[in-house]
């Protein structure tokens, strides 16, 4: 072990065995993230609760008693926080969440093992939500393929059918948010929530990677009925 920059440890993890290299530099990531470190002292499931945390921090977009859809939750990270904030694990909000992993259960989230780009996952969600939602939020990721074009056409794809669903449940003034990636290929899927909702922005939380090109894209004031 050697110490970074910032005078903290660095962990080197060795390469050998059966471990890749994309294995191995994962690994070494996660080993020497503050967040993900953050994480396991404060009980979060995962580093991705940070983000969620500093976002609604600034934009106050989690209030007592609102009903949330987390849409690709697993390991739980959101849906901690939006329980948390909007009173689901004491019984006053609601939270539901999908995702195509299993995930363990929480207090105050109802959670569903469901493939969100399945046809009738869409229906299935509505059901389980039975009315109408102050906030959709989604951490998809779509598997990488390594090609560039490829893999931004399904991210972007993944956010749009998250925005197709949020336009059918949330309430008028309504928010939603989901994980992009800085391209080109958003450009309709932006002009549509700047035609659905009163404002668009991209936010990039300090616990998002600094050398990833992720981000976040927040549409708030939804103006359907």
């Amino acid at each position: 072990m050697a110490k970074d920059t910032t005078g903290r440890l660095h962990v080197t993890v060795r390469s050998g065995g059966k471990r890749k290299l994309s294995s191995k530099l994962w690994l070494e990531r996660q080993l020497n993230d503050p967040y993900v470190a953050q994480a396991r002292r404060e009980g979060f499931r995962s580093r991705a609760a940070y983000k969620l945390i500093e976002i609604d921090d600034k934009y106050h977009l989690l209030k007592g008693g609102m009903t949330v859809v987390d849409l690709g939750a697993a390991p739980g990270g959101w849906s901690q926080i939006a329980a948390k904030r909007v009173g689901a694990d004491s019984g006053k909000g609601r939270v539901i969440a999908i995702d195509l992993l299993e995930m363990p259960e929480l207090a105050g989230v109802t959670f569903a093992q469901l493939d969100f780009m399945d046809q009738d996952a869409p229906e299935k969600l509505m059901a389980m939500l039975d009315g109408r939602a102050d906030v959709v939020m989604s951490d998809m990721a779509a598997n990488t393929t390594g090609h560039r074009k490829t893999d931004q056409l399904r991210i972007v794809g993944l956010v749009e059918a998250a925005a197709w669903f949020a336009r059918g449940v949330l309430k008028p003034g309504g928010s939603f948010l989901a994980k992009t990636f800085q391209s080109g290929a958003d450009a309709e899927l932006l002009a549509q929530l700047k035609r659905d909702f009163a404002t668009v922005r991209h936010v990039k939380p300090s616990a998002s990677r600094q050398d990833s090109s992720e981000r976040y894209m927040l549409a708030t004031g939804f103006r359907g009925g």
